[in-house]
């Protein structure tokens, strides 16, 4: 079986960093790591990961709108939220914006992967 492709993105190198280590326990291929906003667009064009993990507080552009851009390239990108910030109407904006799920931090390493597993199936 051909492990699942997935890009971070986060501001936070320890968030990273954590998330590659849950990832890449459970059998999944990190191929990249953005920590801004304003790269996440290139990055997916290069990487074509099959998942994307976003956080929403991101210099340059936010993480929702990162969404919105990845979504007008890619109608079928499959985005989880992570984000310390739970408030239902963000959660709600990334979700209309198109993303599949949503992880609030403090997380832990289950709740990521049953997530994660849900989303691609």
């Amino acid at each position: 079986m051909v492990s699942k492709r997935v890009m971070i993105v986060d501001d936070a190198i320890f968030m990273r960093k954590v998330l590659r280590e849950i990832l890449t326990e459970n059998g999944y291929d990190v191929v990249g790591e953005v920590n801004r906003g304003t790269d996440v667009l290139d990055k997916f064009k290069d990487w074509k990961p099959d998942l994307v993990t976003m956080d929403i507080m991101l210099p340059g552009i936010d993480g929702i709108d990162a969404v919105r851009e990845i979504m007008k390239v890619d109608k079928d990108a499959r985005i989880v939220m992570i984000s310390a910030l739970g408030q239902d109407e963000l959660v709600d904006e990334a979700l209309k914006a198109g993303a599949k799920g949503f992880i609030v931090k403090p997380f832990i390493p289950s709740q990521v992967i049953d997530v994660i597993k849900k989303i691609l199936g």
